[in-house]
């Protein structure tokens, strides 16, 4: 089947969302006690989950660009849409997450004793930000997803990591949320001084990914997110490590649109 016929089946909404039904599902008809039932469960719908990302495999590399497209309008007051999408790079980061997401669920079997079911609702959680991320097409979508994906990974270090937890989640939410700050600042800049401009959809994916290298490869960033990942996570932390790897291999592509988007977020900077 074809990216196209595929999009109309709304794949890329399918794979983004599916665990959010798996988190959904594990809140209202899995009591806590249950351990070993919500085990198997998450087990079994990370593997759900992982199966629809395997069409993205029909991807046309001859074609390239963005396929498996939807768009539909989200909140127009502000020119926001629903907008989703992937490329040659972000099809890969997709699989890889949902892949990864497997076997984080599985690996977490014999480490998890307490508060079971909130992990795994929270890891399902964190697999939707972390392709929401990959998958989405507009700057406010991109902002969501993005903030989406650090709750999650703040409650894995700051409930489930070793005995220095408090300090590492608290020494990453107060870097994070400085640079979502920063993040949506520029966001906001960027829609009111190029209103029209950055309606282009090649435009909008252009900053996306400077934003994403923002996010993802800004060296001091790295290193401090990674020391505090290291710091509160133990062998369980498989999905919180994957996610800024994953976002550090988000890189620029090439193309001449990319130094104008660079100077778009160093304008917004200022």
């Amino acid at each position: 089947m074809s990216p196209e016929r595929l999009a109309d089946f709304h794949l890329l909404s399918i794979i983004t969302w599916l665990p959010v039904l798996g988190a959904l599902i594990l809140i209202f008809f899995f009591h806590r006690e249950r351990k070993q039932a919500i085990r198997i469960f998450a087990n079994v719908w990370a593997i759900v989950s992982f199966l629809p990302s395997l069409l993205l495999l029909t991807y046309d590399r001859r074609l390239g660009g963005i396929q498996f497209i939807e768009d539909v309008e989200w909140i127009p007051q502000i020119g926001a849409r629903y907008q989703l999408g992937v490329d040659g790079i972000s099809v890969v980061l997709v699989l890889l997450t949902t892949l990864i997401g497997v076997i984080a669920v599985a690996c977490s079997w014999g480490f998890i004793q307490e508060r079971v079911k909130e992990y795994y609702v929270v890891l399902l959680l964190l697999q939707t930000g972390i392709i929401g991320v990959f998958v989405s097409m507009d700057m406010f979508l991109f902002y969501v997803f993005w903030e989406v994906m650090l709750v999650p990974m703040y409650f894995l270090i700051g409930v489930w990591g070793s005995e220095n937890r408090l300090y590492a989640a608290i020494k990453f939410f107060i870097y994070t949320l400085f640079g979502s700050v920063v993040m949506l600042l520029a966001i906001l800049k960027l829609y009111f001084i190029f209103p029209d401009y950055l309606k282009q959809p090649e435009v909008q994916q252009a900053v996306l990914q400077a934003a994403r290298f923002i996010s993802g490869e800004n060296e001091p960033m790295y290193r401090m997110i990674e020391s505090a990942v290291q710091l509160g996570m133990r062998g369980k932390g498989t999905f919180n490590i994957m996610a800024m790897q994953a976002l550090g291999t988000a890189r620029l592509g090439g193309g001449p649109i990319i130094p104008l988007s660079l100077q778009m977020w160093l304008f917004a900077g200022f």
